[in-house]
């Protein structure tokens, strides 16, 4: 699989932008090589990261968890608190979560920043220990609320940091593969959840230990990464060379990290670190990536995903499929599109599998269209209701699920990535949470039909977005991407 993308990974010329991203490469005006190095060395292990993103991803499987653990253990928590049968406690278990999240995020690019991606994990891990406890041990709702809250702040500080720090650790031929493992963490998540949750509606008291398993992986992951490399992006844009050459060889080898080094200093400065004002993200050259970067979030939760798995049990419950069931068919299905997505990223590209993915969306949003219509009866509906929204969760899983975020940490550049990425996030949770609040409310008012439509609409918008805006990434590396990305000042 990786002997494919050689061509990609040996070809990088110090060449114009342009040409850099459209493949063009030609001897650079010095007339040699800097790939020179890398040709002599080989292409850098695949190997050798591969233990460093896999920790980080458990933060990634700590998100999927916490998503999807409420869904069967909601019931019996509300039985045993004391408030079953209050549509307004139920949602706020829910949407303290989301809330947690929010603040999480805004507050992500600053950690991962002043205390480097290592630390942010760790800092990511507490507030998850602590949240699954408190939560574990509740006995009102105002307990369970402050458990939920704290644990959105580390799902909220989790995934943009696993985003970064995985982008920057990966050899550029296999950093799409890579960054698919946070998307499939997610499922399994998502899926752990699932199972470990089953007993919950025969078993008394089952969701507080639903909760204590959950700091488990949270401990595992603050202790892990006490033992893996920190990213020399980082700490050469701190000034720590020493510590970035060590980290650079414990990730790609001794051979390589000449060249490593040299490309971080296309874009990176070493000698100096500029405090990023929260302005500049929005004037400037700046400008351009951040709103990239929101917009496909933003497009990402207005196509309905959310909405989807958070209610997609309705749809298999009028179709005669008990709950759990449907849980785990919309967990697999999701899941193995994620697989399939890891395999065909750095073979199709980023652009390409977003394409595919959005138009596949909106067309599994026009099955769901004719089955809420009263054109069709009997199993025809049913079908094209169950099939549209497995098909819908399928397309998602393809390319935007895993793409997004993967993307934001290639085009966002080097001196704003952490904070412009926890602009981005923070856009991302605020939809999703009125996405959640509202979705209820306007399929009273509105019906399927339109509301489907809407989000097919979404899906439509998103396609031709990504067609005028989003630029080819792979087999680039992030200093490549980032002189292609952004104006010469």
């Amino acid at each position: 699989m990786w002997g494919r993308q050689r061509n990609l990974y040996s070809t990088y010329k110090r060449i114009s932008s342009k040409e850099r991203l459209n493949g063009n490469a030609s001897e650079d005006s010095l007339g040699r090589s800097p790939s020179g190095v890398l040709k002599e060395a080989g292409l850098p292990s695949w190997k050798r990261p591969l233990p460093h993103v896999l920790v980080a991803t458990l933060s990634s499987f700590l998100f999927g968890y916490h998503l999807g653990i409420v869904n069967d253990t909601l019931e019996s928590i509300s039985l045993d608190l004391s408030f079953r049968g209050s549509t307004l406690a139920e949602g706020l278990v829910v949407s303290a979560c989301l809330g947690g999240a929010f603040i999480g995020s805004l507050f992500s690019g600053w950690t991962a920043d002043g205390v480097g991606r290592r630390r942010a994990f760790q800092l990511c891990a507490l507030p998850m220990i602590i949240g699954a406890s408190v939560s574990a041990t509740a006995t009102t709702l105002r307990g369970m609320l402050l458990g939920r809250l704290f644990v959105g702040m580390g799902m909220g500080l989790g995934p943009p940091v696993a985003a970064l720090y995985v982008a920057e650790v990966s050899p550029a031929f296999v950093r799409g593969t890579y960054g698919s493992c946070t998307q499939i963490a997610t499922c399994l998540g998502l899926m752990a959840s699932f199972f470990v949750g089953i007993p919950s509606k025969e078993v008394m008291g089952w969701w507080r230990v639903c909760f204590w398993v959950s700091a488990l992986p949270a401990a595992l992951l603050a202790i892990l990464m006490e033992f893996c490399a920190e990213s020399p992006h980082w700490l050469f844009k701190r000034g720590r060379m020493a510590e970035a050459e060590e980290n650079t060889e414990r990730l790609f080898g001794a051979s390589h990290v000449k060249y490593a080094m040299a490309e971080l200093t296309k874009s990176d400065r070493g000698d100096e670190v500029d405090t990023v004002k929260f302005s500049d993200l929005f004037i400037g050259r700046h400008v351009r990536v951040v709103f990239l970067g929101s917009t496909l979030l933003a497009l990402q939760q207005l196509s309905g995903i959310n909405a989807v798995f958070y209610f997609s049990s309705t749809v298999f419950t009028s179709a005669g499929v008990p709950s759990d069931i449907a849980n785990i068919c919309v967990g697999i299905v999701n899941l193995s599109g994620s697989i399939i997505a890891m395999v065909l990223m750095d073979k199709m590209g980023r652009k390409g599998l977003l394409l595919w993915s959005f138009s596949g969306m909106a067309i599994s949003m026009g099955f769901q269209v004719i089955g809420a219509s009263s054109l069709l009866s009997g199993s025809v509906v049913l079908y094209l209701s169950v099939g549209g929204m497995l098909l819908f969760v399928l397309t998602f899983s393809l390319g935007a699920g895993p793409v997004p975020s993967l993307l934001l940490s290639e085009i966002l550049p080097a001196r704003i990535r952490e904070k412009a990425m926890a602009v981005c996030m923070a856009v991302h949770w605020v939809i999703n949470f009125f996405v959640g609040l509202l979705f209820l409310r306007l399929l009273e008012q509105l019906g399927p039909q339109i509301l489907y439509a809407a989000f097919g609409t979404f899906c439509f918008v998103a396609v031709v977005f990504v067609r005028k805006n989003i630029v080819e990434t792979k087999g680039k590396t992030l200093q490549e991407i980032e002189m292609a990305f952004l104006p010469a000042d």
